[in-house]
């Protein structure tokens, strides 16, 4: 059985601003008529599971609006550094945040946010081997944060008992136990990124 073809056959933009844009997409259905699509377009982000050599997982606690509260969460930014390799992104962002640097880096997951309405897609890498770097804070946000570290295995049940909510941070931390404890094996630090975000970032250019 062939597979239809959802084409985009109009596109017209609502919304763009500093960090996402709001599209709607008139697309072709199976039955032949068209149904309009909302979505968001996001830079695309990194984040990190930074663990340390006792098996502690370093984790931010930070304000986030939309929610209108503080949150659990792994350090993490927006892919919005032109030409920037995820990688170099998520190293950035780890010493950004937490002033940590790290020697070893592997790709755990990648994490679609909400797929039903938005094209942002976190890449989550597995940092060991840390190392203590200098640290600036960049904005009013970062000096909010508090940060701190937790056995891995703490943070799983805070993932498990709802008290870390974060799409990233729930898959990240999930699969960083497996890998930790020789269950699965991470990918290397410059695997393919098929998803990663674009439709935003071009627009930027």
């Amino acid at each position: 059985m062939t597979r239809h073809d959802f084409r985009t056959v109009s596109s017209e933009d609502l919304h763009v601003g500093r960090v996402v844009a709001l599209r709607v997409d008139d697309v072709e259905m199976p039955g032949g008529g068209t149904a309009k699509r909302e979505v968001v377009e996001h830079m695309g982000a990194v984040a990190v599971v930074a663990v340390d050599a006792d098996g502690q997982v370093v984790l931010i606690h930070q304000y986030r609006h939309p929610l209108g509260r503080h949150l659990w969460e792994l350090p993490a930014g927006l892919l919005d550094h032109d030409g920037e390799e995820p990688v170099v992104g998520a190293r950035r962002e780890l010493a950004e945040e937490v002033g940590l640097d790290a020697a070893r880096w592997d790709v755990l997951v990648d994490s679609a946010a909400s797929p039903g309405f938005t094209d942002e897609v976190v890449r989550v890498y597995l940092a060991r081997d840390l190392s203590e770097v200098d640290r600036e804070v960049q904005g009013e946000e970062e000096a909010d944060l508090e940060i701190h570290r937790f056995p891995i295995s703490e943070a799983v049940q805070m993932v498990l008992a709802g008290e870390i909510v974060n799409s990233s941070a729930v898959a990240g931390l999930l699969a960083a136990r497996e890998v930790l404890e020789g269950r699965a094996e991470p990918r290397p630090a410059d695997a393919p990124f098929r998803d990663r975000p674009t439709r935003f970032a071009a627009r930027k250019k």
